[in-house]
């Protein structure tokens, strides 16, 4: 007992964090998270002013988007590849290419994803994680400066 007290080496976190063994998508509870991730995104988009613009670019209602999102979410988490399965391969900057998306739409649609990964991811290295990659995404789709 005393030597663990003392012993320099740090105990092992509990925090989880993505291995090859454990993806995002088991970290955030599977389909419950990824739809969370999809649905609170969205609400967020419609509830917030700022992001206004990017929200009336959407068609409506938003239920088949939230769908196809969340079936995006899926595979790009590392689960199911629901995305692929049901619409082929994402090719997400082709798929964008009809809406005109500058630095402004861009930054609104992170406004959105990272009040959502606040909200909904509670590890804080998977949030900032995905917070880099999700930037890194948005910023492929500009297509208009």
């Amino acid at each position: 007992m005393i030597k663990r007290l003392f012993s320099k080496s740090k105990p092992k976190k509990v925090d989880q964090t993505p291995t090859p063994e454990k993806t995002p998508y088991e970290i955030i509870g599977g389909e419950k998270g990824a739809r969370a991730i999809s649905e609170r995104f969205y609400d967020i988009m419609a509830s917030d002013e700022y992001a206004k613009p990017l929200y009336d670019m959407h068609p409506q209602p938003l239920d088949r988007i939230r769908q196809v999102f969340f079936e995006f979410l899926s595979g790009w988490l590392g689960g199911p590849s629901l995305f692929e399965q049901n619409h082929g391969q994402p090719m997400l900057r082709k798929r964008h290419m009809p809406f005109l998306i500058d630095q402004n739409l861009r930054d609104q649609w992170m406004y959105c994803m990272n009040k959502t990964l606040d909200i909904e991811i509670d590890n804080p290295l998977l949030r900032e994680g995905l917070k880099n990659s999700f930037a890194q995404l948005a910023s492929h789709m500009i297509n208009q400066h």
